[in-house]
């Protein structure tokens, strides 16, 4: 390096540690890592075997008590990677995964707040979610809306453990500065309309086929959204409603718009039969994944993540996916993601995987932290 450049190195070394010195910074320099040529994050994907959580969510059972030792006795999915970043109870960068158990005569009381709920129903059958004075029986694999600001609570009238999934949107609202949160003034909620009325009054029109072209629309007058309903409508899908990078599938919409059931929280089930195997893609929005029924793997960027019944896995934005069902029988995928919000700001893009056919070369297998 000739001398008269040595000189202006080192000035302009002087001069960026002047600009720390007075928080300011060279745009010139940063830039790059301002505005980055593709999404880049710190989420990485992740996956839970169910007889793990449910052995610690039991224990918890004989441990508190809800509303008296706990708001709600939960067992949050916590994404290792992001927790390294101070981000706990983070599954990704903007959604929360739970586990909830409520045993036989217990309830758990009346609150609300800013951040928006889905419940998905794992195990058991007796309980209700009441929102905004309306009960909504749970079964297994239905999935219960509970939306931004809206009173609920939870009871149990039956006789077996009740474990649901809470799905909330606390990493998005937390990065937004914009948490509330408001115990009722009382331990429930006045119960106001019939049980299950607006179930059983926009069950028909509650799903629409992945992909099919709907106005978006502000959260469901639905609360309960029934599996029975939801597995009717995947088997009656023919080979031409077969999608090449999510299979047969299926979104959770609001009956009077047409768009996502909840305005930020968008819901999914996806069916893929035995030996089913989808192409890889990629998009924005991020998506946590329960599995309902069946075995497989999903490989993630190059790795494979093997799940059966019951298992859990995080689905980071911008990553290339794609399922198989290794299975003899149906495969069902539930899974919740940030793409409404994705949507709404713009923001949302996909990309497919063109090379080898559309499939990923597997370079490593997950194996589960001890």
């Amino acid at each position: 390096m000739a001398k008269n450049d040595m000189s202006v190195k080192e000035e302009l070394d002087q001069y960026y540690e002047e600009l720390k010195k007075q928080n300011l910074g060279p745009l010139w320099y940063d830039l790059g890592h301002m505005v980055t040529k593709e999404p880049v994050h710190d989420v990485e994907p992740y996956l839970w075997k169910w007889k793990t959580i449910r052995e610690y969510v039991l224990k918890a059972g004989k441990l508190l008590e809800p509303g008296k030792d706990a708001e709600r006795r939960v067992v949050y999915l916590q994404n290792p990677s992001l927790l390294k970043r101070g981000l706990v109870g983070y599954g990704t960068h903007t959604l929360y995964a739970g586990i909830q158990l409520l045993l036989p005569g217990e309830s758990a009381p009346s609150h609300h707040h800013s951040q928006s709920a889905i419940r998905f129903v794992i195990e058991g059958d007796g309980a209700y979610t009441a929102v905004n004075g309306e009960k909504t029986y749970m079964e297994r694999g239905d999935m219960i809306l509970t939306p931004a600001w809206t009173w609920h609570e939870h009871k149990h009238e039956g006789t077996e453990p009740m474990f649901w999934l809470d799905g909330l949107d606390v990493g998005l609202v937390k990065t937004m500065a914009a948490s509330f949160f408001e115990p009722y003034e009382e331990e429930t909620y006045p119960m106001e309309a019939p049980e299950n009325y607006s179930t059983k009054q926009f069950s028909m029109g509650a799903f629409k086929k992945l992909n099919e072209s709907k106005e978006p629309g502000y959260p469901s007058p639905i609360f309960g959204y029934k599996f029975d309903r939801v597995k009717y409508l995947l088997d009656e899908m023919t080979e031409a409603d077969n999608d090449p990078y999510d299979g047969y599938a299926i979104e959770y919409i609001n009956p009077t718009t047409g768009g996502s059931a909840d305005s930020r929280i968008g819901t999914m089930m996806q069916k893929l039969k035995s030996g089913q195997q989808t192409k890889a893609h990629r998009h924005v929005h991020s998506a946590i994944f329960h599995v309902l029924e069946g075995s497989g793997y999903t490989v993630i960027n190059g790795e494979k993540f093997e799940w059966e019944k019951g298992d859990f896995f995080i689905l980071p934005p911008w990553s290339l996916h794609e399922h198989v069902n290794t299975g003899e029988s149906d495969v069902f995928l539930f899974s919740f993601n940030d793409k409404p919000v994705m949507e709404k700001l713009d923001l949302e893009y996909s990309e497919v995987y063109e090379d080898n056919d559309g499939h990923q070369i597997v370079e490593k297998v997950f194996v589960p932290e001890n």
